[in-house]
């Protein structure tokens, strides 16, 4: 019986190994990139794209010249480099609402500079919109970034509690400088969070249009409103977008509004619905917004981003790799940022793909 058993366990040996071989051939393949995605990495690489560990996870694109040194200096509790940066904008709406909310960003985390700056003047109303902003930003903050059923009571209510007293600050922010477009546009993230009806984001609305009436973060805010996913549906978002595109003048950028509201009522897993005659006709109205566009709009990467996506889905792909190359470097943009830590990643892996195709065209 000995004897037998020895014969089996040598007989069991090759098996053993022939088996064990198998597996780690199968784990190399699951865990280690195919030679597909290397090919296209390696495209990339050739055409000066960069790798995803390089790519900026902060913007959607370079800021404008000045501003990352005076935010630098703001960190240090200078609160008058926040002061000269809001006076510099000057009456570029597009520009102050954007410089307003990276202070304001930085003002939630920590706000001892704009305390100092409130102290100094006290009825500054840069330093007013600035604290709307950040009162807003810190609301969002408390509630966190998941979805409401992984949101937990007490998150909700520090949430609800700031984002009314908010209504306060943006009030102030509005007195104090009428013709700002800015604490209106604040409010319509205290109107998606409250729950605002429809008939009084309809007032909201129109003081903003009044003010600014092709202002790029308004419309992309009041697109999120009108979300199936916040305070509207799939119906009114399309209609509020294809409206305001249609009516805005070339160079707005608002040509990216179908192109948002599509994106974000999207749930198939294949591409086919990105490359109907109705989206390439969206993708190509939307490039000649981009060649309208000052090139200093400090909103024109998050165009270009959604341009370059939606181009490599209909395999435009030398076209994508043109608006790629002008914002590669930065990520912070639809549709790479829902994918929270996975958005460089997943940018790398649509660029590459058409890079690899521009390369095997040639």
């Amino acid at each position: 019986m000995t004897v037998v058993l020895w014969i089996l366990a040598i007989l069991a040996v090759p098996t053993l190994i022939f088996f064990g071989w198998l597996a780690w051939v199968f784990l190399k393949e699951f865990f280690s990139p195919s030679h597909d995605e290397d090919a296209a990495a390696e495209a990339a690489g050739k055409l000066g794209l960069l790798p995803a560990a390089r790519q900026n996870t902060e913007h959607a694109g370079p800021l404008p010249a000045g501003w990352e040194a005076a935010l630098a200096a703001v960190r240090g509790g200078d609160w008058q480099a926040a002061a000269g940066l809001l006076r510099e904008t000057g009456r570029d709406w597009d520009r102050r609402s954007m410089a307003a909310y990276l202070l304001g960003d930085l003002a939630a985390e920590e706000d001892d500079w704009l305390l100092a700056w409130e102290a100094a003047r006290p009825e500054d109303p840069d330093a007013a919109v600035v604290r709307a902003r950040s009162t807003v930003i810190l609301a969002w903050k408390l509630r966190g970034g998941k979805r409401a059923t992984y949101t937990t009571s007490e998150q909700f209510a520090g949430f609800h509690r700031t984002l009314a007293g908010a209504r306060e600050d943006i009030a102030r922010a509005a007195a104090l400088n009428p013709d700002d477009p800015t604490p209106f546009i604040t409010e319509i993230w205290v109107a998606l969070g409250l729950g605002y009806p429809h008939a009084e984001m309809d007032k909201l609305w129109a003081e903003i249009t009044a003010r600014a009436p092709h202002h790029y973060e308004a419309h992309f805010s009041a697109l999120q409103y009108w979300c199936g996913k916040w305070r509207g549906s799939e119906r009114l978002a399309k209609e509020f977008a294809e409206q305001a595109a249609a009516k805005a003048p070339l160079g707005s950028l608002l040509t990216v509004l179908p192109l948002i509201a599509h994106f974000e009522h999207d749930e198939s897993d294949d591409a086919e619905g990105d490359r109907t005659p109705e989206m390439v006709a969206r993708v190509d109205a939307g490039l000649a917004d981009a060649a309208a566009a000052d090139p200093a709009h400090p909103r024109l990467p998050e165009l270009r981003h959604l341009l370059a996506y939606y181009l490599s889905l209909q395999d435009r792909d030398e076209m994508a790799i043109e608006q790629f190359r002008l914002v590669d470097g930065y990520v912070n943009a639809l549709p790479w940022r829902y994918r929270g830590d996975g958005m460089s990643a997943y940018y790398c892996r649509i660029r590459d793909s058409s890079a690899l195709a521009v390369a095997a065209a040639d």
